[in-house]
């Protein structure tokens, strides 16, 4: 069976990750979509809200799974019997420092990181902006699920877009 992990801290889940994890999920026989908890880390969304939420998002893929993390991802693959790790791309910054991580995870585990290249209207999308232009207001509601939408509007206090 070939399984694939796809981490993230998803903060909030984005249509970007959505895309790549719907695309993974065609790919691979499983693939489990791994939250990154790292308590040092300050996230608008508790682990459990950011589970929750893709779990909603991912319900129409069958073969997909939501788990969680803390430490090592090389760690958390060798537990599972995963062997590849999905990473979207955006841009050339992202393949920098990406192909960085694959190279370090494949020195301390069995695991190979494939990279699937960020569909063009998700190439600008990251959570971090999501959150910036939720946070003043900004109609991010053609870039998050609707769900997430409303998690965000009340998280921040904001107007859905």
């Amino acid at each position: 069976m070939r399984r694939a992990v796809c981490p993230g801290s998803f903060d909030p889940v984005t249509n970007g990750h959505i895309d790549i994890i719907a695309r993974a999920s065609t790919l691979f026989d499983e693939v489990v979509v791994a939250v990154g908890v790292n308590a040092s880390k300050k996230r608008l969304f508790t682990p459990e809200e950011r589970i929750d939420m893709l779990g909603q998002a991912c319900a129409p893929y069958p073969n997909v799974s939501i788990d969680s993390f803390d430490g090592l991802l090389t760690d958390f693959c060798q537990q599972r019997d995963v062997h590849a790790i999905v990473k979207g791309l955006r841009a050339v910054s992202d393949f920098d420092y990406e192909l960085q991580m694959a190279q370090m995870n494949s020195s301390l585990a069995d695991v190979e990181t494939v990279f699937v290249p960020t569909s063009p209207e998700y190439s600008f999308l990251a959570s971090s902006l999501v959150k910036e232009v939720a946070t003043f207001g900004g109609d991010v509601s053609g870039l998050v699920p609707a769900h997430v939408l409303v998690a965000l509007t009340e998280r921040l206090g904001s107007t859905p877009g």
